[in-house]
């Protein structure tokens, strides 16, 4: 196929033109099962009915102002987040990347407000992922993600072991500005912190003078069965950022943001063009309204045990773990087997799946997903895993 796309994707040839619910269709007829749903992205799943009326009528409205102005939409939104989160404030933006870099500014501003030049470090945790610019990657704690090419990176980042109690006496000095952790690492392998060194790790940060910053552009949104994954570790963030779902497609994310970490930033400090368009944000209403919902939640928490415990009742040999919260999931296995081969092997077959770290497949399908469609990618799945046991 030619690439009529700059190809820093790697992307397959699968051209897909349409989708229905978890389900996806490519203009040669095919049909996928979606486990993917744009990397989190569509979590209602595709022509949600309620999304597109709501972004159907909101194109007849307005599009874009511009943020010299509020939109009605825009105020609908921020209160909906502010009231559901807890928040006492919003950055709103287009990607998780942004998000973040808004959180590393922050944090920086803060930082120098409390304790001078010097308070700038913000740590993070190996086998993180934080974003594709400079300072994102430069946060990110994986080192293929640091090529010599990018170089210089920018400097003031400090990365720790996750779950390592010991390294905790020495994280953090007066020179930390923030700690900026993911509860669950999405593309480090879908790595479940250990809530007790969260808070350990919270608190030596704040003993230190530094604020607590969350990295829920994957994990937050329903995704892992509540509207943030670190409502459950019980660390009370000063800063959560939000992306991917949040807006069910449309380009969106966001830097929430209370107590030592609100009123640091002021006009000029951190701005976007397209930041909180009305037309996110009026799909971000419906995201909202819908995965707030607690019967919506529970459904996530079940579906996401039933497609742990199907597959671990396979007892496939190269399967090591089975793990993840809600509908983040990931599959790792041993080293007989790589994971792109069977993402690539499950894609000829019907199923979209992806990779994560270096052994891990990885599924984030629809947070809606109808069970048949769970049962229908499970069957391809399982259909992969035994072709590779041969």
């Amino acid at each position: 196929m030619e690439k009529l796309i700059v190809n820093n994707y790697g992307s397959f040839d699968v051209v897909l033109k349409k989708g229905k619910g978890s389900t996806l269709y490519a203009t040669n007829g095919r049909r996928y099962i979606d486990f993917v749903s744009g990397i989190g992205v569509n979590c209602l799943g595709h022509n949600y009915k309620p999304l597109v009326k709501a972004i159907s009528s909101q194109v007849k409205k307005q599009i874009h102002i511009s943020n010299y102005y509020f939109s009605d939409t825009g105020l609908d939104f921020a209160n909906k987040l502010l009231s559901l989160t807890g928040y006492e404030g919003a950055y709103l933006g287009n990607s998780g990347a942004e998000a973040n870099e808004a959180a590393i500014k922050l944090a920086r501003k803060y930082g120098q407000l409390n304790g001078g030049s010097n308070r700038k470090t913000i740590v993070t945790l190996e086998s993180s992922f934080h974003g594709r610019t400079l300072a994102t990657l430069t946060a990110t704690g994986q080192t293929k993600f640091h090529p010599e090419c990018f170089e210089p990176y920018p400097s003031g980042f400090k990365t720790i072991k996750a779950n390592d109690f010991e390294c905790l006496d020495s994280a953090f000095d007066d020179t930390t500005a923030a700690l900026f952790i993911e509860c669950v690492q999405g593309e480090g392998g879908v790595n479940i912190l250990n809530k007790e060194w969260v808070q350990a790790a919270a608190a030596a940060a704040r003993k230190a003078g530094a604020i607590v910053m969350v990295d829920e552009v994957q994990t937050g949104i329903g995704r892992t069965g509540t509207l943030l994954a670190s409502s459950t570790f019980d660390i009370d963030a000063e800063v959560v950022t939000l992306a991917k779902g949040i807006a069910g497609g449309v380009p969106m994310g966001v830097c929430l943001f209370k107590g030592k970490a609100n009123k640091v930033f002021v006009a000029g400090d951190h701005q976007s063009t397209f930041a909180g368009n009305p037309l996110a944000c009026a799909a971000g209403c419906v995201v909202l309204d819908t995965v707030s919902d607690k019967n919506f939640l529970d459904e996530v928490v079940k579906k996401g045990e039933y497609i742990r415990n199907t597959i671990k009742s396979w007892e496939i040999p190269f399967v090591k773990e089975v793990r993840g919260k809600g509908l983040m999931i990931g599959i790792q296995l041993d080293s007989s087997v790589k994971p792109f081969d069977v993402e690539v092997e499950c894609l000829n077959q019907g199923l979209c799946t992806t990779v994560a770290g270096s052994d891990v497949v990885r599924f984030l399908p629809p947070l809606n997903i109808s069970y048949k469609e769970i049962d229908e990618g499970l069957a391809i799945f399982e259909y992969v895993l035994e072709g590779f046991c041969k």
